[in-house]
C-alpha cells in the first residue's frame, strides 16, 4: 500500500486515514483471529472432516500438519526454536537457491539504486526486510517461509518500478550466458520441500 500508493500519489490527510484506518480493520482482525480464532471442533473430527474432502482418501500423510491448526501463537513460536537447529542447517541450501536467482536480485537492487527519492529507497529497502524478521521468530517452515518472501519480492519489484528514478534500468539482456545458465539450473531442480529445502 505504501508502495504502490502513497510513494506514487502523496500523502494527504484523507487518504492518510483511509490508510491508517485500513491498518487498523487488518491488524484487529488478524489479532482477533490469532487470540479467539481457534477451532471448536476435536483435532480427530477435524482431520476426518478434512479426509472426507481429499480426492485421495488413503493419503493420509498429507494430513500430518493438521495440528497447525491447534497450536497457539506461544506454541508456534516454541516449535519455531525447537527447530532452529535443525532449521538453520537448510541455510547454504536457501542462499544457494538464492544466488541461483542473481541477475533479477541485481537487477532489483539497480532499480533500487536508481530511485530518484532517497526516502523511497529507505522505505523499499525497510518493507524487503521488516516484516520477514518476524517470520523468521515465528514461522518453522522455512521452505515456504523463503518462497513466499521471494514472490513478495517480484511484487514489490513491480511496486518499485512504478515510483519515479534518475534513470532507466535496462531489462536482463536476452543474451545474457549468466542468467541463462542459471534460469537452467533453477528449472532443473526438482521440487523445493515445505519444511527441509529439497
Amino acid at each position: 500500500m505504501v508502495l504502490r500508493y502513497y510513494l506514487v500519489q502523496g500523502l494527504t490527510p484523507r487518504n492518510a486515514s483511509a490508510g491508517i484506518a485500513a491498518t487498523l480493520a487488518v491488524g484487529l482482525l488478524f489479532f482477533a483471529a490469532q487470540f479467539w480464532g481457534s477451532l471448536t471442533v476435536r483435532e480427530a473430527d477435524f482431520v476426518q472432516y478434512l479426509q472426507s474432502r481429499m480426492a485421495d482418501p488413503a493419503r493420509t500423510s498429507l494430513l500430518s500438519f493438521s495440528f497447525i491448526w491447534y497450536q497457539s501463537l506461544a506454541q508456534e513460536i516454541h516449535d519455531t526454536w525447537q527447530r532452529m537447529p535443525s532449521n538453520l542447517l537448510g541455510i547454504p541450501v536457501f542462499v544457494l537457491l538464492i544466488w541461483l536467482h542473481a541477475p533479477l536480485w541485481k537487477y532489483f537492487a539497480d532499480l533500487i539504486l536508481s530511485l530518484e527519492d532517497h526516502l523511497h529507497r529507505r522505505i523499499v529497502i525497510a518493507a524487503v526486510s521488516a516484516a520477514y524478521l518476524v517470520m523468521f521468530a515465528i514461522v518453522f517452515d522455512y521452505s515456504r517461509w523463503i518462497s513466499n518472501w521471494a514472490v513478495c519480492m517480484f511484487l514489490i519489484l513491480h511496486a518499485v518500478k512504478a515510483l519515479p528514478a534518475s534513470r532507466r534500468v535496462p531489462l536482463i539482456a536476452r543474451d545474457d550466458r549468466k542468467a541463462t545458465i542459471l534460469g537452467a539450473i533453477v528449472t532443473l531442480i526438482p521440487r523445493v520441500g515445505i519444511v527441509r529445502p529439497f
